[in-house]
């Protein structure tokens, strides 16, 4: 894949204006080349068909994307990641925590999560590391380990799960963090829609902060 032509498209369809309104919806705290979700989503989808066709992920181009100061080269570095996930192993998972830990919020963490999940899927070593990631001095990597499972639905690894969220409710190291109280919240209304029985009892056994009972008793 040709990395650095499709940096140039991008920079090629800047949009001050759009940018303007990308950046103050960000609280000002990125800059913007102002191309929106559907037309970065267009400009990458043909480079990212060649991508997905080799031989291992271009950690060049993701640490390219995660350098340059303009918000949107994360989000393609984060939608690349997704399209190469079936290249990327246990070993790749110190980088992604590095992603992680860089230019940190919410929108570019929640586009690694899947990223993380599908990783954990193939190899169970994965699950340590998750743990890890539980306890973790950076509160964004504990979020990604809390979310990791989101879309696992029937697969969710409920021990997994229980023991990750228990390292982060309220009397912990976080658990007066609102992107930690968000993120169990939102993990658990997710799961109560395949397991809503579980996510009960785990609300009656455990003290969950009222964002995050909000949230996961959405279904219930």
């Amino acid at each position: 894949m040709d990395g650095a032509l499709l940096v140039a498209q991008l920079m090629a369809a800047a949009d001050r204006e759009n940018a303007i309104g990308m950046q103050k919806y960000m609280r000002d705290q990125f800059a913007f080349l102002g191309v929106k979700t559907p037309e970065r989503k267009a400009i990458s989808k043909p480079f990212f068909k060649v991508a997905r066709r080799d031989p291992h992920a271009d950690w060049s181009f993701i640490s390219m994307c995660w350098a340059l100061p303009q918000r949107e080269f994360q989000y393609v570095a984060a939608d690349y990641l997704r399209q190469v996930s079936h290249l990327l192993g246990l070993a790749d998972l110190p980088r992604i925590k590095t992603l992680v830990e860089s230019k940190s919020w919410w929108d570019t963490v929640d586009a690694l999560h899947r990223t993380v999940g599908d990783i954990v899927r193939k190899d169970a070593q994965a699950k340590d590391v998750m743990l890890a990631w539980a306890e973790d001095s950076n509160f964004w990597t504990r979020r990604i380990a809390i979310d990791h499972q989101l879309h696992f639905r029937e697969d969710t690894d409920t021990e997994l799960f229980e023991q990750i969220l228990v390292k982060n409710l309220p009397g912990t190291e976080f658990g007066d963090e609102f992107f930690i109280q968000k993120a169990i919240g939102w993990s658990l209304r997710e799961y109560s829609k395949t397991n809503p029985s579980w996510v009960a009892a785990f609300l009656d056994k455990h003290s969950a902060a009222a964002l995050t009972r909000r949230e996961a008793s959405k279904y219930l």
